[in-house]
């Protein structure tokens, strides 16, 4: 299974969001530190939207995500994430 789609299995499951993407960005970080082998699964963008987050300030918000994803935080090199309630 893909990173990407674990990730996404995982935040379905931990916040149903209404809104989810995980987006791999690894293909415009090719040759970079974190990806110079330039294979992917690497670098990724989550935009995500759920009403567990509302109230909550960014760090929160942020905090929720890492300690949703657990372990997989380690394998990857970059996690950017915009999320809103």
């Amino acid at each position: 299974m893909k990173i990407a789609d674990e990730m996404h299995e995982i935040l379905e499951k931990a916040f149903s969001p209404s809104y989810l993407e995980v987006i791999d960005e690894s293909a415009s970080h090719a040759g970079h530190a974190g990806n110079p082998s330039g294979n992917g699964q690497t670098h990724f963008r989550v935009v995500m939207r759920a009403a567990e987050l509302a109230g909550k300030s960014r760090l929160a918000r942020h905090r929720a995500v890492h300690s949703a994803l657990g372990d997989l935080v380690h394998r990857i090199h970059a996690l950017a994430l915009d999320l809103d309630a």
